[in-house]
């Protein structure tokens, strides 16, 4: 029973990071790399703040915020300077590296000894869902506004919403916030969570995010009443019950990035119908053989 609340406690607070990259990746079709470092990025502004003393949820706020910030400037420079997509992700991770570490002061801040939102009598994994099931609500109703409609149909066609009058560059920017203020309040959640805030521990998120939304999709997509945000929670949920059982039975933990590399080969492999067995069609007996003569007289 501890497994299955460890499970879906972490499966809880990483699906925020699932539901952001479901953003760039599948809607705006925009390998943000950014998020590597807004995730860490959230965790150091929460951590700093709580440590000073700021109240718990506004320092989670606040470091939602960051992230937001830290998403415009990718779309600055991709939609701005002209800068390609991935590397305007990467410049900005790289960036954040140097800025999160300024913020802490150091590589790593242990909050075991100061007040915050997993240390009240509440259990983790009600505050946890509490916060996944209001902010995939927000995430529904905002896709079925007009700039929801917008961030889609620029994923799909550019020229269509610029057809339309709409500015396809601030519905990039748009999107590429709310991803990152998403995967900000990720990292803010899951420092506290696990008790400190640490300048790497954005490595791996992009693909662990990737796997997560790759299995919800590849699962669930043919199933028109399931929202894509509730795909990529269950993709999480699945990706974390996945990994922890592959533990249990004695993975070697630093496998645990080629597992994940290979399970989303096999998901996105699935998605381009390669294990599908091609149909071959049937021809009946002796239509072949006439079909080859008739070419053959006619080339005569």
């Amino acid at each position: 029973m501890d497994l299955v609340i460890n499970i879906l406690e972490q499966a809880s607070l990483f699906a925020l990071v699932a539901m952001g990259v479901f953003i760039t990746y599948k809607i705006l079709d925009f390998p943000d790399l950014s998020v590597e470092g807004s995730y860490p990025l959230g965790a150091s502004i929460a951590a700093i703040l709580i440590v000073n003393g700021v109240n718990p949820w506004i320092a989670t706020l606040i470091a939602m915020i960051g992230g937001g910030v830290a998403g415009f400037l990718t779309a600055f420079l991709h939609v701005k300077l002209k800068i390609t997509n991935l590397m305007s992700g990467i410049l900005v991770m790289m960036g954040l590296y140097s800025i999160n570490l300024t913020i802490m002061g150091k590589s790593n801040i242990p909050l075991l000894s100061t007040n915050h939102l997993f240390k009240s009598s509440v259990s983790p994994l009600v505050i946890a869902l509490s916060i996944l099931v209001i902010f995939k609500i927000l995430q529904d109703l905002f896709m079925k506004t007009k700039l929801g409609f917008l961030l889609f149909a620029v994923g799909d066609n550019e020229q269509v919403v610029t057809t339309l009058g709409v500015n396809k560059n601030n519905i990039k920017i748009l999107g590429l916030m709310v991803s990152n203020a998403l995967v900000s309040l990720a990292g803010a959640l899951t420092c506290q969570y696990q008790g400190y805030a640490d300048v790497g521990m954005g490595t791996g998120v992009v693909v662990k995010g990737l796997a997560c939304v790759i299995i919800g999709t590849s699962l669930l997509g043919r199933i028109s009443f399931i929202k894509s945000t509730s795909q990529a929670i269950i993709g999480t949920v699945i990706y974390y019950t996945a990994i922890s059982l592959a533990l249990k039975l004695g993975l070697n933990p630093n496998l645990l990035n080629l597992l994940t590399a290979i399970v989303i080969v096999i998901a996105l492999a699935s998605e381009s119908n390669l294990f599908k067995a091609k149909r071959k069609s049937k021809v009946k007996g002796g239509e072949v053989g006439n079909a080859k003569s008739k070419s053959t007289i006619q080339s005569f």
